[in-house]
């Protein structure tokens, strides 16, 4: 589906899931975008970015205004599949395969809380590496060569903030021995312990967006800026789709 410019698959868990494992066993490097009303707005502005998440292997959708928008225009979407969700549902499944893990990005210090606690929760899960790192052009070198130190790593989680990992994926996931690749925002620092995740029932009714912004207000610039950007472009949509025309 295309959501104002934006691609993305409509997709279960289950099969997101079986989706990624098909990925990983590729011989070829894939990555997983996981679009949310954010990273919409910021793609109509940038045409590279929009590029990159149309151009990946699977596009989730994980903000619960993507499938208010889809609502709205007629054409909805079966399940919201948050990225946190398919992060831990991942890390399930590379301990069932036996898939080898590496951790790059977020503050210096979370990615290897994150690696600690992820193998005390699930037994047998191999991290193959941890790595901070930058996420600019002048850090690709570095990141790069931690993660070639570490061997062939099935699944890579990266963790640079929305259209930065992104962007780091495309330069970098082609050149290295990389299964599946993933943006995967805050997760490391929920993984970590260092913020707390909305309960669940908050994500059941779909505000844990919301949750996350009373824990960590200096969200409120990034999510005032395009939240309601895309309500207005959602909605302005919709009356199109019903009159069949642009409203003025």
């Amino acid at each position: 589906m295309d959501i104002l410019g934006v691609r993305v698959d409509d997709v279960t868990h289950d099969e997101a899931v079986t989706r990624c494992v098909a990925l990983v066993e590729d011989p070829q490097p894939r990555y997983v975008v996981t679009p949310n009303p954010e990273f919409v707005v910021l793609a109509r502005r940038d045409g590279r970015f929009r590029s990159i998440l149309n151009a990946s292997d699977l596009s989730t959708p994980d903000g619960g205004g993507l499938l208010l928008a889809a609502r709205l225009w007629g054409t909805p979407l079966r399940e919201q599949v948050r990225g946190t969700d398919l992060a831990y549902l991942l890390v399930e499944e590379a301990v069932r395969r036996g898939w080898r893990l590496f951790l790059l990005g977020a503050a210096p210090g979370v990615a290897e809380e994150a690696a600690r606690r992820l193998q005390q929760r699930y037994p047998g899960l191999e991290i193959a590496g941890t790595f901070a790192g930058r996420a600019g052009p002048e850090g690709d070198a570095e990141t790069r060569e931690a993660v070639r130190r570490a061997g062939r790593c099935d699944v890579l989680f990266v963790a640079y903030g929305v259209k930065r990992q992104e962007e780091w994926i495309a330069r970098n996931v082609p050149q290295l021995d990389v299964g599946l690749a993933m943006g995967v925002g805050g997760v490391l620092d929920f993984m970590s312990g260092r913020v707390r995740r909305a309960p669940y029932v908050v994500r059941r009714l779909g505000i844990d967006w919301l949750f996350r912004l009373l824990m960590q207000p200096s969200r409120i610039k990034r999510q005032g800026s395009t939240i309601p950007v895309f309500l207005f472009l959602a909605l302005r949509e919709a009356l199109r789709r019903r009159t069949g025309r642009s409203p003025a």
